[in-house]
């Protein structure tokens, strides 16, 4: 027994050194676990096969963690420790949802988002990160935003900054499609718009491109950098019919060398997610490997 603990000792400096050398170490590196597979103790494996040691958690066994019991989250962060994985950042679908009207319906509408934004910080905390992914609203499909809307959705956005600060925690708004923040240039305007400490973002450069706004350099540059708290990666095509692919990191239009570097410049300190959002042959868990390989190996020339 003795041999064998020096052994996985040894192995562990070895596999510590053996990333810290390639770079990895500059960046704290996680991938969404339910793209790799809906099974959390596989997504771990993955995860240690590549010397990750961050975890997003979205969804596992079929549904968002939001839905799972205070028993099933904490027997994922005894599994997470079991491991040596960290929460880097966890998931909600709070105010993924269009705008609900101030009615007595729209008001049951948003106690339940309330409430959902309540059971993610209690998970949150039983998971160990103080961040909380959210959104700013949606539109419909063929729908465009309503400028009028804006004020209102300003107001319940740093609202819920105001909640979980109360509670220590920090929201990271995500920029995604048909969302009233789906851009870098929307980004920064409701950052400006709620300067509060614990208010930032999780910055998808992909999405803001596939809603015809800028990813990196420009659209980063308009951000400030100590606002941003997570960042999405993977990458994408633009078709000539204007639409966006999703593809494998390498094998589309992302300058990941490029926003990397600058993140270093930047002194970012946050973690970072693969969220591959593709597969190779139906398997995500094959697009993902295919992705994080990529991924190292532009981390390697930073």
């Amino acid at each position: 027994m003795l041999i064998v603990g020096r052994r996985c000792f040894l192995f562990g400096i070895a596999t510590l050194a053996a990333i810290c050398s390639s770079g990895l170490g500059r960046f704290r590196l996680a991938v969404t676990t339910d793209e790799i597979s809906d099974d959390l103790l596989t997504a771990i494996q993955f995860l240690k096969r590549f010397g990750l040691r961050h975890a997003e958690l979205r969804k596992f066994e079929g549904q968002y963690n939001t839905k799972h019991s205070i028993e099933k989250i904490r027997a994922a962060r005894h599994l997470f420790n079991d491991h040596g994985i960290k929460t880097a950042i966890l998931d909600t679908p709070f105010f993924k949802i269009p705008l609900p009207p101030d009615t007595p319906e729209g008001h049951r509408i948003l106690d339940s988002q309330w409430a959902l934004l309540d059971d993610a910080m209690d998970r949150a905390e039983i998971l160990g990160t103080d961040k909380i992914r959210t959104f700013a609203f949606t539109y419909r499909r063929g729908e465009r935003p309503d400028p009028a809307k804006w004020p209102r959705i300003v107001e319940l956005v740093r609202e819920s900054a105001g909640r979980a600060a109360n509670r220590g925690f920090r929201i990271a708004l995500e920029n995604v499609g048909r969302s009233y923040v789906a851009t870098a240039k929307e980004a920064s305007r409701i950052l400006e718009a709620i300067p509060d400490a614990n208010f930032g973002l999780t910055w998808d450069p992909n999405n803001s491109a596939r809603s015809d706004g800028e990813a990196f350099p420009e659209g980063y540059a308009r951000l400030d950098p100590a606002r941003i708290f997570h960042i999405h990666f993977r990458d994408y095509l633009r078709l000539p019919s204007g639409k966006v692919k999703w593809c494998g990191i390498g094998e589309g239009e992302f300058d990941h060398l490029g926003q990397l570097r600058k993140l270093l410049e930047d002194d970012y300190r946050e973690t970072i997610s693969l969220e591959t959002h593709y597969t190779i042959q139906g398997s995500k868990m094959r697009a993902s490997e295919s992705s994080i390989k990529a991924l190292l190996k532009v981390i390697e020339r930073v």
